[in-house]
Formats: C-alpha cells, structure tokens, sequence
C-alpha cells in the first residue's frame, strides 16, 4: 500500500503536504467527535489498541511486493469497526511513523504521501457507515453486505490513491501503468479475505458484550448510534 521513495519527489511533493496536513486535521475533526462520546483514557487505549495492530498487520502478516507498490492486510474497515475512526487514524499515522523511524528508514521521505494513502480511504468508510448503518443498529449485527460496501471502499480508496501517486509522480507511460494495474489486481482481491476478517471479529466481539464501558472498543461496537 505504501508508495515507493522516489515515486514522488522534488516539487511534487508539495502536494503531499497538503493532502496529508488535510488529513491530520480531518483526523483531528474526527477524534474531537470521538471524545464527545467517549473518555481521554478510551480514546488513548484505543489508540494504543489501534497502533499495535497496525504494526502487526504491516511487520508481522505476510506482504508482498507487486508492481508499484506492496500488498499488505491492513483491514482497516477492522480497525474502524472496533474502535473508531479516530483512533484507527491515529493508529495508521503513528504506525507509519513508528516503521519509517525503526524499520523501513528509506520510507520516511514518503510518509506524507503514505499517511494521506491510507486515511482519505478511512474517512470515506466513516461516511458511509453513517449512510449504509440504521441509527438502531449496532456495529456487532451489521451484515456481510454492508461490510463487504465498507471493505471494497476502503481498498478501493487505497488503490485509488496509490494509482493517483503513481501517475502524478512518474506519469502515463505504459511501464508505469502496467505497474499500476498489477499491484491494483492484486490488492483488491483482500475484499475477498477482509470482509469474512470483519465478520468473525465482530462474532467475536458479540460475547465481550460485558466489556463494553471498559473503553477497549468504541461505543458504537455494542450499541446503536
């Protein structure tokens, strides 16, 4: 999902800093709204929550190389569904961070154009849960139908926006968009796999009914809007 070092550079770059700096402040937007709702010490545990799975999803499950970018599981729809979109925002960009500071310095240059990436796609899902979600439906009891719609947008957007990347830096050349069209083929065959992930994890999540004023998953999880 993350674009190369050198993809886009120089001047170029420029917009990166716009679309990521939009991003934060939508996060922002979005993590004030959390709070309305929701403790400090909640948002920060699910924040915590969302970070390490990030970095599980990017360093520990299988990911790949293919055309111009890797394929990685990052379910995202999975984070936004158990704890929030504003903690699976934090947890995206701080995750980022954390692999290009210890693990992956060479992305660091990127990191703009990689955080706005893989948020854009999540503000989306957050818009649409609130379209495709009844008022009195709890996240536990959504359907394979509407976790499939949040999954194939979400990827979608990811694909999107590293093909955006793509051709913005290095253009329309047909080596490029070869490139491009592998690694989008690729990547959207994990709808295939998230939505069947989001279904067990809220199966899952049905019997921690109990813990649900823990503060370990957003409200939303257990109870209607």
């Amino acid at each position: 999902m993350h674009i190369e070092p050198g993809v886009v550079d120089g001047a170029k770059m420029i917009f990166a800093y716009g679309t990521a700096a939009a991003a934060a402040g939508y996060a922002l937007k979005l993590s004030a709204d959390d709070l309305k709702t929701h403790s400090i010490a909640s948002f920060a545990i699910r924040a915590i929550i969302a970070t390490i799975g990030v970095f599980i999803f990017f360093e520990v499950l299988p990911h790949f190389p293919v055309g111009i970018s890797e394929v990685h599981f990052i379910l995202g729809t999975t984070l936004f569904l158990i704890l929030g979109a504003g903690p699976a925002s934090f947890g995206l960009a701080a995750c980022l961070a954390i692999q290009g500071a210890f693990f992956a310095p060479s992305d660091l240059p990127m990191y703009f154009v990689n955080i706005t990436t893989l948020l854009f796609p999540l503000f989306v899902v957050d818009a649409l849960a609130k379209r495709i979600v009844p008022a009195d439906t709890a996240y536990v009891d959504l359907n394979y139908m509407q976790v499939l719609k949040m999954s194939v947008v979400y990827q979608g957007g990811v694909v999107a926006w590293v093909a955006f990347w793509a051709i913005y830096g290095q253009g329309v050349s047909a080596e490029n968009l070869t490139a491009v069209a592998s690694f989008g083929a690729a990547y959207m065959l994990v709808v295939l796999i998230e939505p069947i992930a989001d279904l067990g994890v809220l199966a899952g999540a049905k019997g921690l009914q109990r813990f649900s004023k823990t503060g370990l998953f957003t409200q939303r999880l257990h109870h209607p809007a």
